[in-house]
């Protein structure tokens, strides 16, 4: 008895990585259902004349520190896809579920014509499709975690602030 039980209890200890690693985190729950409930003026997160390529560089180096994934926000304040999202990372429930999860840093990209060297850095080449542009990056491996899905929030308004919530959560 006590060989069978010892038995199954490393067989479920050994599984146990695997069903760990395999789990997804769940989004917090927002109460928010629509846009309009999100704090007025909607935040400008850009900043013209910062150090975009410094900023990155230090935004990886807390990441790495922090055991987090790096999320870079590329986008514009003139964009409203862009302000919208990041009103959504404001709300109290995802400011802490983003600071837990992710080193977040504000990109500001012009009008398609600036700080394209980071993009580019990470295997985006040409014009991105849209923006909001959010590269998800494995800081120990400076790799592209979402691949192929940088801008799928370039129309976020098309979605809720759940949905946008479900969608920073898959790539924790």
């Amino acid at each position: 008895m006590f060989r069978a039980l010892s038995l199954a209890t490393a067989i479920a200890l050994t599984a146990a990585p695997a069903a760990i690693a395999d789990a997804r985190v769940a989004a917090p729950r927002l109460t928010q259902t629509s846009f309009e409930q999100l704090k007025q003026p909607l935040p400008l997160p850009y900043d013209a004349s910062a150090d975009a390529t410094a900023a990155v560089a230090a935004a990886k180096a807390r990441a790495l520190r922090g055991h987090k994934k790096l999320l870079i926000d590329l986008g514009g304040n003139w964009c409203l896809d862009c302000r919208l999202l990041a009103g959504v990372m404001e709300l109290p429930a995802m400011r802490g579920f983003v600071a837990r999860h992710y080193e977040v840093v504000t990109v500001d990209i012009g009008r398609f014509d600036k700080n394209l060297a980071i993009p580019a850095h990470y295997g985006i080449k040409g014009r991105l499709a849209g923006v909001p542009a959010l590269l998800v990056v494995d800081p120990k491996t400076d790799r592209l975690v979402n691949a192929g899905r940088e801008t799928a929030l370039a129309d976020a308004r098309s979605l809720s602030p759940q949905g946008l919530a479900d969608w920073l959560a898959q790539w924790v």
